[in-house]
C-alpha cells in the first residue's frame, strides 16, 4: 500500500529524466544524421536492438525497453569518438549492466519466487530502468556538458569531461552494484542484516545487506567500471574513482532503503535514484579533488 501511495515518486523519476534526454536524443540524431549518418544509424539501431533483446527476453516491459532506448542512445551520444566506433562510448558499460542485472536476477528464481521477492515476470517497469540509468544520462548528456562549459573551476577543458565521466560510470556501476547485491544476497547471503543495526532480518527487506550479496555487488561494480574506463578510454582514476563511488552508492542505497524507504517516505525507484546520484557525486569528488596531474586527460576524446 505505500508504494502505491509513493507511486508519484517514480513518475517524479520519469519526468525529470525522459524528457531532457529524449529532447538531447533528437537533438544529436539529427545533427548526426547531417554530418555522419552512419554515427546516427549505428547509435539509434543498436540502442533499439537492446532493447528489443531486453523486451524478448522479459528483463523489460516495452515501455521500460523504449526507456531503455533512449537512454542508450542518449550515453551513445555523448561518449562518443571520431572516427566513430561502437565499442568506445557507454553501450559497453550499459551492456554489463544489462548482462549482470539479467544473469543474477534469472538465479535461484524459484527461491525468490518462495520468498516473495522475485522480480516480475514481465521485468522491469519504465521507472525502474530510469532510475538505474538516468543519473549517468543527465550527466554525460546536454545537462553535464552546459555545466562543464560554464564552470571555471576545471583549468583544462579535459579534467572537465573526465570527472563527468567518472560519475556517469559511478552511477552506471552503482546500479549493477545495487541489482547484483540484492539478488545474489536472496540466493545465497542467508539471513541478511540491518546496516545501521546489524539486526537479522528476513531476506528482501529494505536495507538489508549480506557478506555475499556485498561481495557481489563489489564485484560487480568493478566489472562495469572496468568495462567503462576500457569502452571510455579512461585511466586508472577513472576506475578506481568510478569502483569508489558505485561501492559508496549501494551502501547509501542500503541505508535508505532501512530507514526512508522503511519508514514509508521513499519507494524503491527514488531510493534507486538518489543512490546512483550519490555514486556519481562521490566519484565526482574523489576526481575533482585530485591534482589535475593526477587525472590525466583524454586527447582524442570529447563528450557529444
Amino acid at each position: 500500500m505505500t508504494q502505491l501511495k509513493l507511486a508519484w515518486q517514480s513518475k517524479l523519476v520519469l519526468l525529470l529524466v525522459v524528457p531532457a534526454v529524449t529532447v538531447d536524443v533528437m537533438v544529436k540524431s539529427q545533427w548526426w544524421a547531417s554530418q555522419q549518418g552512419p554515427v546516427a544509424i549505428w547509435t539509434l539501431g543498436l540502442s533499439v536492438l537492446l532493447a528489443l533483446v531486453t523486451w524478448k527476453l522479459h528483463a523489460a516491459t516495452p515501455f521500460a525497453a523504449a526507456a531503455g532506448a533512449v537512454i542508450t542512445s542518449n550515453l551513445m551520444f555523448s561518449t562518443l569518438v571520431v572516427p566513430y566506433e561502437p565499442w568506445h562510448t557507454a553501450l559497453v558499460p550499459v551492456l554489463a549492466v544489462s548482462v549482470l542485472a539479467f544473469a543474477t536476477t534469472a538465479l535461484g528464481r524459484t527461491r525468490k519466487e518462495r520468498l516473495g521477492t522475485a522480480e516480475k515476470r514481465e521485468g522491469r517497469s519504465a521507472a525502474q530502468v530510469t532510475a538505474n540509468l538516468g543519473v549517468a544520462a543527465l550527466l554525460t548528456g546536454e545537462l553535464g556538458q552546459t555545466w562543464i562549459a560554464n564552470n571555471h573551476w576545471f583549468s583544462q577543458p579535459d579534467i572537465g569531461q573526465m570527472v563527468l565521466l567518472a560519475a556517469g560510470l559511478a552511477a552506471l556501476a552503482e546500479a549493477a552494484a545495487d541489482t547484483v547485491s540484492s539478488e545474489v544476497g536472496q540466493v545465497f547471503g542467508g539471513r541478511p542484516r540491518i546496516l545501521i543495526n546489524l539486526r537479522k532480518v528476513e531476506p528482501g527487506a529494505d536495507g538489508a545487506v549480506s557478506l555475499a550479496g556485498t561481495l557481489a555487488g563489489v564485484l560487480a561494480a568493478g566489472i562495469v567500471a572496468a568495462a567503462g574506463t576500457w569502452a571510455l578510454g579512461g585511466n586508472g582514476t577513472m576506475f578506481l574513482a568510478s569502483c569508489a563511488g558505485s561501492v559508496f552508492g549501494f551502501l547509501f542505497d542500503s541505508l535508505l532503503g532501512a530507514t526512508l524507504e522503511e519508514w514509508g517516505w521513499l519507494n524503491n525507484d527514488s531510493v534507486n535514484f538518489l543512490s546512483t546520484a550519490s555514486a556519481a557525486a562521490f566519484a565526482f569528488g574523489v576526481v575533482a579533488l585530485l591534482p589535475h596531474t593526477a587525472v590525466g586527460h583524454l586527447p582524442a576524446f570529447k563528450l557529444g
